[in-house]
């Protein structure tokens, strides 16, 4: 494991795979490999599936004959998977979000806190940019998302201010958009706010929860009995979405239907209320303390 980013709620998403040695998982955020790395330990003849869609995670990989490395974005997991001839999983682990290495790199555009270019992309090849986002969205397609993704109940009023700005100068780096909206930032919630900001556009960018529903409905589909799935979020939307797999199998807040339109519910709740992480790992890293961890089993 590197700096490139600390795993939150190491020894409790670990365990709660309830690995097999012989078994076959998934880490779908590799990141700095601290989750896969715990997982390897557990292994014998097993073999672990590590997804990351950033570049930059590729350059610490561990030198393992178990360990199998696929640079995609996990929405892609199905068809990666069948590549290497997997079509069942013993279990899969998810820590989502936005890694401590792409907050801590000003160049990559994360952030509200560094006057960087606006950027955003997990995947630096992809060609939507919090720069186009910003830019090039109408009124509608801009309220929208900071409605949905950011939860911003002024979400009309701070689009019209955005689209107002960029008709005078193109909006290119973290400080000119939030100069842009400054009249809108609440005086005792600025960082409460521009987060939200930035929030909605980071998902929009990544398209990040439709590739978790994606994900998600792959990980109903290809776990084995018995097979765990455990996934940390860090804000509501993710962990709503989660929680309504683990629930009823689809990201409804109503059970999943077989091809005969049969009613069912795959999984077993493992934890009934999410698992967030105690105050030594919240002081020791403050990101921890946004973590809620659901296991769920499948049936």
């Amino acid at each position: 494991m590197n700096d490139y980013h600390i795993p939150v709620l190491m020894k409790e998403s670990v365990d709660g795979l309830q690995i097999d040695p012989g078994g076959t998982y998934v880490d779908v955020t590799y990141g700095g490999g601290g989750h896969s790395a715990e997982i390897l330990k557990k292994l014998n003849s097993g073999r672990l599936y590590a997804f990351d869609q950033d570049q930059d995670a590729a350059r610490s990989l561990p030198d393992d004959q178990k360990f199998f490395f696929i640079q995609g974005n996990f929405r892609f997991l199905k068809n990666y998977l069948r590549y290497y001839g997997v079509s069942h999983i013993d279990g899969l682990l998810a820590d989502l979000g936005v890694s401590s290495h792409h907050l801590n790199t000003p160049q990559r555009g994360f952030t509200y806190r560094t006057d960087a270019r606006l950027d955003m992309r997990m995947n630096r090849i992809g060609k939507l940019s919090a720069e186009t986002v910003v830019n090039e969205y109408d009124a509608g397609k801009l309220s929208d998302i900071f409605y949905r993704y950011g939860e911003i109940p002024q979400a009309r009023k701070l689009a019209a201010v955005i689209i107002q700005a960029r008709e005078i100068q193109r909006i290119e780096t973290a400080g000119q958009l939030i100069s842009s909206i400054e009249s809108l930032i609440p005086a005792q919630a600025e960082n409460q706010f521009l987060s939200k900001v930035f929030q909605a556009i980071r998902i929009e960018v990544n398209r990040e929860l439709e590739s978790l529903e994606i994900m998600l409905q792959s990980a109903v589909e290809m776990l084995n009995p018995k097979g765990r799935l455990v996934v940390i979020s860090y804000h509501s939307l993710e962990d709503r979405i989660v929680k309504n797999f683990m629930r009823w199998g689809n990201a409804k807040e109503q059970p999943a239907s077989d091809l005969y339109g049969n009613s069912y519910d795959p999984f077993r709740l493992v934890t009934r209320k999410p698992v967030t992480a105690g105050e030594d790992e919240v002081s020791a890293n403050p990101r921890a303390r946004s973590a809620r961890l659901r296991i769920a089993e499948k049936k």
